[in-house]
Order: C-alpha cells, then sequence, then structure tokens
C-alpha cells in the first residue's frame, strides 16, 4: 500500500480514545511513508488524523464536496486538497487514490463510506484491503450484527471475513497487509451458498 483511505467522524465522539487513536494512526501513517487519503476536513476525527500525518511530515489528500467548503470545514494545510460537486463524486474519488480503507469510528457518512467500499470489494470493482480500527470495542456491536447476517445468508463468509478488524493501528495495517482478495460474488453463480 503507498496510500490508505480513512474513513472517520466529523465529531470527536464522547471518548478521548477516539482522537487519541486518530492521532497515533495519523502518526503511523507519516512514519511509514503512507498518504493519507480522507475527506477533507479540518473538524473532528478527520481534522486529528490528517494534522497527525502533516505534524510528523506525512501527506495528506483531502478530497471534499464544495458545498462543505462553503460551510468552512475544508482543511487548508493539506498537502493536495480536491474540491468536488457531490458526495458521490467525494467517495469515487477518494476509492480512486487509495490502495487501502480502515474506518475508525463515525456516524452516517462513516458507515455509508465504508459499506459502499466493502460492496465494491464483493462486486469485484476493486480488491483493496478494508479494515475496522475498534478503538474501545465501538465496533464490537457492528461485528456482531455483520456475523448475524452472515448466519442468516445474506452475506458469504468469505466476503464477511474479509475485513480486518483491529484495536490498534499497527496491528490494523500488519493485517491488511496480509490481505488477499476473495472470490467475488460473480465467481460463483449468484444466490448460491
Amino acid at each position: 500500500m503507498r496510500r490508505v483511505c480513512v474513513f472517520c467522524g466529523s465529531s470527536f465522539g464522547a471518548r478521548p480514545a477516539y482522537a487519541e487513536a486518530a492521532r497515533a494512526l495519523g502518526r503511523l501513517l507519516a512514519e511509514r511513508e503512507l498518504e493519507l487519503v480522507y475527506g477533507g476536513g479540518n473538524v473532528g476525527l478527520m481534522g486529528a488524523v490528517a494534522d497527525a500525518v502533516l505534524d510528523a511530515g506525512g501527506r495528506a489528500i483531502g478530497v471534499i464536496p464544495d458545498a462543505m467548503v462553503t460551510h468552512e470545514v475544508a482543511h487548508t494545510g493539506l498537502s493536495e486538497l480536491h474540491v468536488v460537486d457531490t458526495m458521490h463524486a467525494r467517495k469515487a474519488m477518494m476509492a480512486d487514490l487509495a490502495d487501502g480503507f480502515v474506518a475508525m469510528p463515525g456516524g452516517i457518512g462513516t458507515l455509508d463510506e465504508l459499506f459502499e467500499i466493502w460492496s465494491w470489494s464483493q462486486l469485484g470493482i476493486h480488491a483493496k484491503p478494508l479494515g475496522f480500527l475498534d478503538v474501545e470495542g465501538y465496533y464490537s456491536h457492528l461485528q456482531v450484527f455483520l456475523d448475524h447476517v452472515a448466519a442468516e445468508g445474506f452475506m458469504r463468509e468469505r466476503h464477511r471475513a474479509m475485513v480486518a478488524v483491529e484495536a490498534d493501528p499497527v496491528g490494523l495495517l500488519a493485517a491488511m497487509g496480509g490481505f488477499e482478495a476473495p472470490e467475488t460474488i460473480w465467481d460463483h453463480e449468484v444466490g448460491k451458498r
């Protein structure tokens, strides 16, 4: 991997550990000479991870819709800032720029980005690693639900298992480094298990 896209909240959340993890991930990306790709904001965990990358001498690439620039949430100190027309264009550009994806704690936007990129992977649109940075068990309930989805036959086990889940950034990047893309849903007849 050369570039890692980080999906995360535009707020700091209820626990200081979330911002601490964002800063730790940002520093680690810079230390490993991995460029950050993210939503281009200067607020919440988004701003924290970008600032940590930049403060550690790394490169941070933001992709932000024009409407958010108007609301003055764009980070103006980035290595690169791409301003696009829509959220759809934002997600597509982030996906194109990145070699892997990390979901940190976040809200609806983070989940939207995470699930879209995951669905693209199972469809064979890309073969890039994806991981949850599960800070203080943030994603533990979601993991239980995803196990339920697989058990109920709405997700193949190979697609359930393709996402790395780790509590610390070092372990997560290590797990993502060993990623091998599973067969897509098209590699077998759709609907069969």
